[in-house]
């Protein structure tokens, strides 16, 4: 294929696997991304700074190239932009799906029509558009919908679960979907049922209108009212009677939206005994499955047989040839900004894990996070059996630690101001023995330089596990290393600074990120000779 040109639109993490795969099929690869610093820039040979949204202009981009030395396909991966793709490709004269397929697949609110007129199963919906009249809302429902509350709100064209939110009443159905509307490139938002049960990703490939299913995996699925992915695991576990029905009605909405030559993606849920479709879209996954999971899982390349596609020839052997299991896991941060990362090397200790992807650097803001976006990193490993595999990726998780700087206000308000009722708590205490103990801790007392943070009598004794499954002992052993703080006993008054119940409450909040900060920040206001004053006076109010 070393006479061949393929133009691929998105350059970042996700897009990475398919330049590479090109580059190794001999292909000569044309990037294109609206950040100049994408990864994939570096090892394409061939950059055009556009924007993806710019369909005229990657057009105008992929009809040079096709004029100077020829183009013979055009591709996404893990992007929203499947539209631009068959955009360029009916243009170029290059293979691809009919445009409005690709609409179709782009537009959540055009996909739930033409699904439910087929007859395939999705939640009920309805649009708000700018041009929709007041809705009125009362009594658990929005008049003339037909739908009662618990619904979900979400932008109509964006992906990663930014602006997508779960409501459980009229008072908050207003603020989602104005949030909504902000992710909106339309400014349109689609309500939806609220379907609870299970929820799978599968991903398919496209060839002479015969659909394979390349992959199916668990979603784990966290945080409501925010739908936040803290992983995946491949293959899927279940009764074998549900996942072929959720693979079926995949197929039925792939053949429904017009996918006939290429990829696609969905988000499957099984509810009350049946398969809803959530999502399809024309292309293969983001979030690391169609680039990293599912190669590692089966040995099959999808995304190269997807390449071929896109040049106009048939996939490669799809056969899985081997029977494994990988599991992607995330990490996440409370709120600040980054000062550290420790630990970045320490999962490649972990047999099995295979890789770390750090998504934060130094001063960065970080959150809590609303959507998948706003994830700190991810792991992935693979195993011979689910229980290794998922134990790699969530210990691999478990010993990275993003340290936040001490002098971050956000920080302190999470920590001892009114934190958002919806983020858990990263520990609660349940023995007897603890909870007496941390009442009889005090508050900050000064009679010295060096740190000293309260030991519970019995800490190995709780269970509470934090949101990377990480033990209360464990955190607690992680901070007094990192910080090289000092520990005392309800019985001991030690000289120095003792925090007390100012550490339990910055700790139990907060988790080992939180225990670190507070150290921090008194370590911090001793070298710059600020005031030592309780946190909570400060950010309570």
């Amino acid at each position: 294929m070393n006479d061949k040109r393929i133009l691929i639109l998105g350059g970042g993490t996700m897009q990475v696997p398919a330049i590479n795969l090109a580059k190794g099929m001999g292909l000569s690869v044309i990037v294109a991304d609206g950040n100049p610093d994408v990864p994939g820039r570096k090892i394409a040979d061939f950059f055009e700074h556009v924007d993806l949204k710019d369909s005229k202009g990657m057009i105008d981009i992929a009809l040079k190239y096709k004029s100077e030395a020829g183009l013979d396909g055009v591709f996404t991966t893990g992007t929203d932009f499947s539209e631009t793709v068959a955009l360029v490709a009916r243009a170029a004269g290059l293979p691809g799906i009919p445009v409005e397929a690709a609409r179709n697949a782009s537009n959540k609110f055009r996909m739930r029509e033409v699904l439910a007129s087929s007859g395939i199963p999705v939640p009920g919906f309805f649009l708000i558009s700018r041009d929709t009249a007041p809705l009125e809302c009362k009594e658990n429902r929005i008049t003339g919908t037909g739908l009662d509350f618990p619904l979900v709100v979400k932008p109509v064209d964006n992906m990663g679960a930014r602006g997508i939110r779960k409501v459980e009443s009229c008072h908050e159905f207003g603020k989602a979907v104005e949030t909504a509307a902000s992710y909106s490139r339309t400014g349109e938002v689609i309500v939806e049922e609220y379907l609870d049960g299970p929820e799978y990703s599968l991903d398919a490939l496209v060839y002479d209108d015969e659909i394979s299913i390349c992959g199916i995996a668990d979603r784990h699925i966290y945080f409501p009212p925010y739908f936040i992915e803290m992983g995946h695991t491949i293959p899927a576990e279940g009764d074998p009677a549900v996942i072929e029905e959720v693979s079926a009605v995949f197929k039925q909405g792939i053949h429904a939206l017009g996918i006939s030559e290429g990829a696609a993606k969905g988000d499957i849920k099984w509810s009350g005994g049946r398969a809803y479709i959530g999502e399809i879209a024309a292309r293969l996954s983001g979030g690391y499955m169609s680039g990293w999971t599912y190669p590692y899982s089966s040995g099959v390349e999808v995304t190269r047989s997807a390449i071929r596609i896109a040049l106009g020839l048939p996939p490669e052997d799809l056969t899985p040839v081997l029977d494994k299991t990988t599991a992607e896991r995330a990490f996440i941060s409370i709120p600040g900004s980054v000062q550290e990362i420790i630990g970045r090397d320490e999962p490649f200790k972990i047999d099995g894990v295979k890789h770390v992807f750090i998504r934060v650097s130094k001063g960065d803001s970080v959150s809590f996070p609303t959507n998948n976006v706003e994830k700190c990193g991810n792991c992935i490993a693979v195993a011979d059996t689910r229980k290794e595999a998922v134990f790699a990726a969530e210990e691999g998780c478990r010993s990275v630690v993003v340290r936040l700087a001490p002098d971050s206000e956000v920080t302190g308000r999470f920590l001892f101001g009114n934190k958002p009722e919806w983020i858990p708590d990263a520990y609660s205490l349940s023995r007897q023995e603890n909870l007496s103990a941390a009442e009889q801790f005090g508050g900050l007392e000064v009679k010295g330089t060096e740190i000293f943070v309260p030991l519970l009598p019995n800490l190995p004794g709780e269970r509470a596990l934090d949101w990377h499954g990480k033990t209360m002992a464990d955190a607690f052993k992680e901070v007094v290393k990192i910080t090289r703080c000092r520990t005392y006993k309800q019985t001991e008054h030690p000289e120095g600074i003792v925090l007390g119940r100012i550490f339990l409450q910055a700790f139990l909040r907060g988790g080992v990120q939180g225990g670190i900060w507070i150290v921090d920040f008194y370590r911090d206001a001793l070298e710059k000779g600020t005031s030592l004053e309780e946190p909570d006076k400060r950010w309570q109010n």
